[in-house]
């Protein structure tokens, strides 16, 4: 199974609201970075993820889980941009900042801290269970 992180402004779709969508979940839509796009048509049914809010808060807020494949995105106007479908699994006990992150020597090769503008990355599993066991969740 791979693991990947989910970026969004919490004022656009914050965890919360993607919870409120329920088990069917939301597109993720918007993504018009190509290594993003890539990512999401690697992605597997039930493989998680982390749902991080950026520019406000900046931190892992909660898990995910991919519940729809690729498909085209329905707010592209090209068929080049596709996404998947997210939903809420579980907030996280504590949220994780990236500030925390980039203090702990295990998460120094994180995408995240590597290249924190991409909005859809992949996570190891070494990097996965760190921030769950930081963030208080079993992974």
């Amino acid at each position: 199974m791979a693991y990947w992180l989910f970026k969004s402004e919490p004022d656009v779709l914050s965890f919360d609201d993607l919870v409120t969508k329920g088990k069917a979940g939301d597109e993720w839509t918007g993504i018009r970075n190509y290594q993003a796009r890539n990512n999401m048509r690697k992605m597997a049914l039930g493989e998680r993820g982390f749902y991080y809010h950026s520019n406000i808060g900046k931190a892992v807020v909660g898990t995910v889980e991919v519940c729809k494949l690729i498909h085209p995105d329905s707010t592209a106007d090209i068929p080049a941009w596709e996404c998947v479908d997210i939903r809420a699994l579980k907030p996280m006990a504590r949220v994780i900042t990236l500030e925390e992150i980039k203090t702990v020597k295990a998460l120094n090769e994180m995408v995240l801290v590597k290249n924190s503008r991409l909005s859809v990355q992949p996570v190891t599993e070494a990097e996965w269970k760190l921030i769950c066991e930081l963030g208080g969740i079993a992974p």
